[in-house]
This record gives C-alpha cells, sequence and structure tokens, in this order.
C-alpha cells in the first residue's frame, strides 16, 4: 500500500482501520491498546485481515457519513452494485450508560443488480503470535488460539458461515450483515438488530458533532479532526490515545517505529484544550480527572505518558515474527519513552487546569484536588527546571539544555500564579513570581542566538527547532517582538522544505531525521499567519491539507519527497494542530454550544 488510505472507525474503547477497498487491517479488541486481532497493516503475510473482494471491473469509493465515525465503501462495477457500511457501536441507553461494546459491525447494503463478492475472514489472535483456529459453531464463527496466551473472538452474519469461513463467491441479494465481538453473545443476533444499532451510533455522532463550535473557514477539516481526536479518547478512563496505532514507521525501513496507543501527558493535554474549545467540555472534565487519578501522592513525580487506564509501567517488547509495515522492522508494543524525565510536560498540564479554572465550574473538592498538584507541580519545577532533560522529541541522547523544557517550565509557574489569583490564594505569591522571572531571564539571555537571530534547540547550540515557534502561543513572547519574527523566520529558512517541516535537521539517536514532522508544519503555517504573512501562510495551509489522505486524515509524518502519509495513524497532535491553524485563520467563532458528553 502506497499510502496509508485506511480510516477509523471507533466507540471510544478502541478503534479499526480499514482500507480504501474495504479491507480491516488493523484492530485490537477489546481495549486500544489489547492485542491485535488483525494486523495486515504490520505483516501482509500473516497478520490477519477481514476483506471484502470483488472483480476488477468494480469501482470502489469511501467517504464518511456526514459528520460522523461512520465509514462508507461503495463498490459498483455499473450493473451491480452494493454499499459496505463500517462502525463501531456507541450510543447512549435508557439509563443514561454508553453502550459501547468491543464489537465490529459491517453492513452489506444492496444498492443495485445482483453484485458478487468474496469474504475473507482471517482474524490472527495476538499478534499472530499463535495459530488462529476458526470453528464454524453453528450460530457463530469462534476464532481462537490454543498455545501460548488464550483468546478469542466470535463472528456473527446473515451470510451463510461456511461460504465465509471457505471464502466462497456469494451472491449479495439483500442486505447482509457481519459483527466481530470480543464476547460471546448473549442475545440472538440479526440483520434488524444491526441496523438499529447503525441508526443508534449514527445519531450519537451526528448529535455529538451538532454540539461542536462552529467555524468560519475550513469547517468540514476541523470537524473531521475532532472526530478524529474524540475516536482517540478512551471513555473510560478519560485518557486520550496519540494514535490508534503501533510500530508504524516514520521513514520506511529506519527503525523509528514506536507504540502510540498510550497516553502522552503533553499531547493529551493539547488535545483537551483544543476539545474544550470546540465546546466539548465533558472531554476536558474526564482528562483532568485522569490525571487527578495518576497523581495520588503528593511525592509522586507525573511520568511523561501513562497507559490508557492509568498503567504506569509500559515496557517495551519486540514482535520478531512480524515483518513491520512494508518490512520496517522492529515491531514493537510497549514504550520504554515512559521512564523518560521531559520538564516540558509541567507547563502543558498546568495550562490545561488554569483553562479549567477560568472556563468551568470546579466543585470545592476538586478545586482542592487540583491545587494540590498545582503546588506539587510548582515544587518539582522549581527543584527542576535548571536541570538538562529528553526534551519535547524524546531523544534518546544525552540530556540537554532544551529550551522548549525550560519555556514550559516557565509556562508552569506563571499559570500557577494565574491559577492563584482565580482562586484568590495569593500563595507564595511573591517567590512564584521571583521563580517565573528567575526562569524567563535564563531563557532571555541564554536561548538566544545572536549569529542566527533565533531562539535554538538547546542552549549554545546553532541548531533550530520547530519547538520553539511555541514560544509566542504560550505567552513568553509578543507576535511583533523582533525576536520572535527572527526565530520563525531562521526556523522557516532551516527547516523548511518545499512547505514541509522537519522538527530539527541535527543528527539524533538514528542519524538525520529524512521526513517532515506534520505538526511542525502547522507550528510555521500558524506562525507566519501571526508575524502578518496571512497569505503565505493560508497558501502552505492549502497545500498542507492535500496531502491528506482520501478521508482527510493525517499520520505523524510526511514524507518530503513523495509527500506519502508516515508514522502511528491516525495522530491526534497532527489532527489539533489542524483545528488550532484553522481556527486562527477563523479570526472568531460563529455561535457554538457548550457540549456535556
Amino acid at each position: 500500500m502506497d499510502n496509508l488510505d485506511y480510516g477509523i472507525i471507533g466507540n471510544c474503547k478502541s478503534a479499526a482501520l480499514i482500507s480504501k477497498t474495504g479491507s480491516l487491517d488493523w484492530c485490537c479488541l477489546p481495549n486500544f491498546d489489547s492485542s491485535a486481532i488483525f494486523c495486515k497493516i504490520l505483516d501482509e503475510e500473516i497478520g490477519g485481515s477481514f476483506e471484502i473482494l470483488v472483480d476488477d471491473d468494480y469501482e470502489i469509493n469511501q467517504e464518511y457519513l456526514w459528520e460522523t465515525n461512520i465509514l462508507s465503501t461503495t463498490f459498483d462495477n455499473g450493473t451491480d452494485s452494493f454499499q459496505l457500511i463500517d462502525f463501531m457501536p456507541r450510543y447512549a441507553q435508557e439509563d443514561g450508560q454508553y453502550y459501547a461494546p468491543p464489537d465490529i459491525i459491517r453492513f452489506f447494503r444492496l444498492t443495485g443488480g445482483a453484485p458478487k463478492l468474496r469474504i475473507k475472514y482471517d482474524p490472527k489472535l495476538d499478534f499472530s503470535k499463535e495459530k488462529t483456529y476458526n470453528e464454524n459453531k453453528g450460530d457463530y464463527i469462534k476464532s481462537f488460539t490454543k498455545e501460548g496466551k488464550y483468546d478469542s473472538i466470535y463472528f456473527y452474519s446473515s451470510f451463510n458461515l461456511d461460504d465465509v469461513l471457505e471464502s466462497k463467491e456469494i451472491t449479495l441479494k439483500g442486505n447482509e450483515y457481519c459483527l466481530i465481538g470480543y464476547h460471546e453473545k448473549l442475545v440472538e443476533q440479526s440483520l434488524d438488530r444491526s441496523y438499529l444499532k447503525f441508526q443508534r451510533t449514527k445519531v450519537y455522532w451526528m448529535n455529538w458533532s451538532d454540539k461542536s463550535t462552529r467555524y468560519t473557514h475550513y469547517g468540514n477539516e476541523i470537524m473531521r479532526s475532532a472526530l478524529v481526536l474524540k475516536a482517540l479518547s478512551y471513555k473510560k478512563s478519560g485518557a486520550v490515545l496519540a494514535a490508534a496505532t503501533t510500530s508504524l514507521p516514520e521513514t520506511i525501513g529506519e527503525e523509528r517505529n514506536w507504540d502510540y496507543r498510550f497516553c502522552w501527558i503533553r499531547d493529551a493535554s493539547m488535545v483537551i484544550k483544543v476539545m474544550a474549545g470546540l465546546g466539548h467540555i465533558k472531554s476536558a472534565k474526564d482528562f483532568l480527572q485522569f490525571i487527578i487519578d495518576i497523581i495520588p501522592h503528593k511525592d509522586e513525580k507525573i511520568q511523561i505518558m501513562y497507559g490508557i487506564n492509568g498503567e504506569k509501567e509500559l515496557t517495551e517488547h519486540i514482535l520478531s515474527h512480524l515483518k513491520g509495515y512494508e518490512g520496517s522492522s522492529p515491531v514493537r508494543t510497549g514504550n520504554a519513552a515512559y521512564i523518560q524525565k521531559q520538564n516540558d510536560i509541567y507547563g502543558i498540564l498546568m495550562e490545561v487546569i488554569y483553562q479549567q479554572f477560568l472556563m468551568f465550574e470546579t466543585s470545592l473538592e476538586n478545586s482542592e484536588e487540583l491545587w494540590t498538584v498545582v503546588r506539587g507541580i510548582v515544587m518539582i519545577v522549581e527543584e527542576n527546571w535548571k536541570k538538562p532533560d529528553k526534551g519535547i522529541w524524546e531523544l534518546r541522547t544525552e540530556d540537554r539544555h532544551f529550551i522548549f523544557s525550560k519555556l514550559l517550565c516557565w509556562v508552569a509557574i506563571d499559570r500557577a500564579i494565574k491559577i492563584g489569583e482565580v482562586l484568590r490564594m495569593g500563595i507564595n505569591d511573591t517567590h512564584w513570581k521571583e521563580l517565573r522571572e528567575e526562569i524567563y531571564q535564563d531563557i532571555y539571555e541564554n536561548g538566544w542566538n545572536e549569529e542566527k537571530q533565533a531562539y535554538t534547540q538547546y542552549y549554545g547550540s546553532d541548531d533550530l527547532d520547530a519547538s520553539t515557534l511555541l514560544m509566542q502561543s504560550y505567552g513568553f513572547i509578543e507576535a511583533d517582538d523582533p525576536r520572535f519574527i527572527g526565530t520563525v523566520r531562521a526556523t522557516e529558512k532551516e527547516l523548511c522544505e518545499d512547505g514541509l517541516m522537519y522538527r530539527y535537521r541535527n543528527n539524533d539517536d538514528f542519524g538525520k531525521p529524512s521526513s517532515s514532522f506534520t505538526i511542525c508544519t502547522f507550528w510555521l503555517i500558524d506562525s507566519l499567519y501571526k508575524i502578518g504573512e496571512e497569505k503565505k501562510a493560508k497558501d502552505m495551509f492549502d497545500q498542507l491539507l492535500s496531502y491528506s489522505n482520501h478521508l482527510g486524515l493525517f499520520s505523524e509524518d510526511i514524507d518530503f519527497k513523495t509527500k506519502r502519509l508516515l508514522g502511528n495513524f491516525p495522530q491526534a497532535y497532527s489532527h489539533l494542530a489542524l483545528i488550532e491553524t484553522a481556527a486562527n485563520f477563523s479570526k472568531g467563532i460563529s455561535e457554538g454550544m457548550l457540549f456535556q458528553e
């Protein structure tokens, strides 16, 4: 597959990726971070998939149903045609709880003639580590392992089950359905039941979208990105995933392959800020509760990332039996970066807490818990801000005095002071203000490179880094300050190539980066817009949008030469930056509503 031409479906419990030809090539059940039951995306031979096979004379087109996370793939040869509707159920029940089982439903809607198709149903449980056995049990197909870790899934369908298992040719004479469930069903499954779940899920997503703030420009792109962010949120805990996949390479054939099915405090905090701006208040509150829940003790340090249920250990493992995406090994589960020290996370977390106090009513108990977190963060920052760290890009080399980390330490103290003002606490007010000024002066004097006329990657460095483009966004510097304008122009000159941005160009653990980090291009566009180069910014934005896949989705990286998408997919970081940039272009928000789920 030349590009990441996939759509994501999900229900805030797990997700699946479906190719533009209707092949289900990636899914982990029952949760986002569970073992994969299909992972053809990581090994075309043994990964496992659920494919819909038709003759070559069929034209296949794919789109999302309007303002939903329900995917529609149409097959049409001019005479015979059908629509494949893919979704994972999610909707409110009478008791107010949400029905979101670890299920995938594939609904076949006959639209013309008598189309012929074959189903290739080939699950490979537990990342295909051991053989998966399929047995027709009469009412369903059970797929299970005998060796290694036991796992099983259940397949229900209105199709003849033997025809499915043997991949026989099927003539579609009416509507049909397939359901894959992690659990055996206790009630009889039927076409009508699946259709009802489809309609209820469609209503859920359309209601969710309807309650989103509307922007004057790029409304469709903002909405699709918001739906991606929602699909990457784990309702049970409030966590937000960086992406739905593991080990999709930043560059084909290299080793920069990581598991992104976890919650990075930095990424998720930015996502929540954007979601709150879109009016989705409950998501922000859920995430804040997730933060409170993972910091139970006053002396407990905050990790840069956690499992989706707050797990603190994310030990990295290599799945050596899988070849990797287009042969790019290794395939990893877990992520060793969880032990890294990154001082920037404190500022981002504090920014979110500050927004919470500004925008939302907060119960006394919640306020007191958050105030404890705030004071704890200030103590940690005061102890650590002068120390080097791994930085925003999680470099696995020696620690350095990264400017972005120092900037976010300044943000942490600045927002702590402002939170104290909101709460009228005044605790440590003078001391905190002195600390804020000390960090500011340290960055001002040591971060600036006179020769480059820019803030660079780390103290004493000549290398530029895209993260310094955020200095204005966080309030450290004004957009019309010569130092910011100089930093934007120098960073563009050194890191921008054919309208796409490097994160940095200096060597890291694996040599020089060779693909563009998508969010950095959005940051440059936003910065150019703010320093007055509005037409140039908009032209770059339109060009960047054209590099999305056929459904408007972005991964983490883009190849400079071919413009193909690379890296884990879809990437929350990329889509939140798209929303922020598009919102700035809108220069204001039309009427929006606050949303409570």
